[in-house]
């Protein structure tokens, strides 16, 4: 019997040292930190290099294929993880499902982007950041800063490919069967094919010092879980550089940050998340905004601050402000000339004796709002009281509306197009737009379904807007907190 059970455990033994013999690694480094044996470069092989054990990406532009041996150096299903480091005002790029070609950008395939602060000179400013899968599902806030490593990681399976940045998600794209490509971009698709390296240009620097690959199985294909006719919408924006982004949600009605960032993946709109700040609301001085920052400052959103009332700019310091993405402010709430807090949205607090009167002290609030607060955006724009709503085309007077738009082009503030209200109307719009005013594109949700954006789409169609005439937060030395300061007062 000893003999025996001797015998199975030899066997047993046998079969696990086979096993783990014959058992392939699960993740395999493509870059051996010494050369670049297994690569190749197309037009300018001198753009990549390796010193002190990094891969370095730093010249003209030029592509670096794996053509080693492993795998044949062509993939399909797989997993990617690479550790980079950018330098400031650097562009690059992971590719895969690409092939060789000798110059110039490459047409197969797709591109997962590294851009942390890059706008690229000339006339077109480039508005992707890292995680972007590029001109298909575009990040459009910066997740990890410059001269620091961090982890660019994606998983392609089939149809889908996942998308993060230090171990967050921040792309979920399903393909359809016939997926919207620009002419010039019909090799844009899954497939399969080769890995590579952009080195953007000779005043950018990036570094990788690590590259690893796991291929996968094959695998069915994955449901849309957005009709065809949402995945062409979007996608064409995408690749025309429009930043789909709605700038003006809050966490209410039960919406989680969990939840927007789930349907941010879902849908591919980049979201700004806003807490309400200012006298008798939930952030009310530095502390609690401090608190607010610490529980959003690593997820994958833009940073908004909602000013509310006419007090909040004694309330908080400048530098607290500052850790803002970008602030906004709406006409809604302010005092009128009998000493009444008026918020238009209650009926109760919305108090109109004399509708010429209370139109003209609005929009003399409005203009003294907008050009002595330190804000980025006016939202909620041209809202009025349901009392008199009925009567807008009707009190929004030529005049009013010139005064309207001239105090926000005079300021450089921008004017959201506002889906939930679905204002102001296509009139205001086109003379916001002559004027060169910037527009972004807003919600204000009371729950937990955010829509779809839709009078925001509509009127950029009927408008025939471009990126350019959209609005992006401002570099830190460009805040208006920072350039023009808090006011001890507002007058008005």
């Amino acid at each position: 019997m000893l003999k025996f059970k001797s015998f199975l455990l030899l066997v047993f033994s046998v079969l696990i040292f086979s096993s783990c013999k014959t058992k392939e690694p699960e993740w395999t480094e493509l870059f051996n930190g010494k050369d670049l044996i297994g690569w190749t470069a197309n037009e300018n092989p001198e753009s990549f290099r390796v010193e002190n054990g990094v891969l370095v990406a730093d010249g003209p532009i030029s592509h670096l294929f794996y053509t080693g041996d492993f795998h044949k150096g062509v993939f399909r299903n797989f997993e990617l993880k690479a550790m980079v480091k950018t330098e400031p005002s650097s562009n690059s790029g992971i590719m895969f499902h690409t092939q060789e070609q000798p110059h110039g950008p490459l047409l197969r395939g797709y591109e997962v982007q590294i851009n942390n602060t890059y706008e690229r000179p000339g006339d077109f400013h480039e508005l992707k950041k890292t995680g972007s899968l590029y001109g298909i599902r575009n990040v459009y806030y910066p997740t990890v800063k410059d001269n620091e490593w961090f982890e660019l990681s994606f998983k392609v399976v089939e149809n889908r490919c996942e998308v993060f940045v230090n171990g967050t998600k921040v792309v979920d794209y399903i393909q359809p069967d016939d997926p919207y490509r620009p002419k010039n971009d019909k090799l844009k698709v899954f497939s399969a094919g080769r890995i590579a390296l952009q080195c953007h240009d000779k005043d950018s620097k990036v570094y990788f010092k690590s590259i690893q690959v796991k291929p996968l199985p094959k695998a069915e294909k994955f449901a849309m879980l957005v009709s065809k006719e949402w995945d062409d919408k979007i996608t064409k924006m995408m690749f025309e550089n429009f930043p789909v982004i709605d700038f003006h949600v809050h966490l209410k009605g039960g919406l989680t940050i969990a939840q927007a960032c789930e349907n941010s993946l879902k849908l591919g709109i980049n979201y700004g998340i806003a807490p309400n700040c200012g006298l008798k609301f939930p952030v009310t001085d530095d502390a609690s905004l401090k608190a607010y920052m610490d529980t959003v400052q690593t997820k994958p959103i833009f940073r908004g601050m909602q000013a509310e009332g006419r007090e909040w700019v004694t309330l908080f310091s400048p530098a607290a402000v500052a850790k803002f993405d970008y602030i906004f402010t709406d006409g809604m709430t302010w005092t009128d000339h009998k000493g009444r807090r008026m918020r238009l949205w209650i009926p109760e607090e919305a108090f109109v004796d004399d509708e010429q009167q209370f139109m003209d002290e609005l929009v003399g609030k409005i203009e003294s709002v907008i050009s002595q607060e330190p804000v980025d955006i006016h939202v909620n724009p041209t809202f009025l009281p349901a009392v008199i709503a009925a009567k807008y085309d009707e009190l929004w007077t030529d005049a009013r509306i010139d005064r309207f738009v001239n105090v926000l082009a005079k300021n450089g503030v921008a004017l959201e197009i506002n889906s939930r209200y679905k204002l102001p109307t296509e009139k205001i719009l086109r003379k916001a737009k002559e004027a060169g005013v910037k527009f972004t594109f807003g919600t204000n949700n009371t729950g937990a379904d955010l829509g779809t954006l839709d009078y925001s789409f509509e009127m950029k169609e009927k408008l025939g807007l471009t990126y350019k005439d959209m609005f992006m937060p401002k570099k830190q030395n460009e805040k208006p907190v920072l350039v023009k300061g808090l006011p001890k007062k507002i007058t008005g």
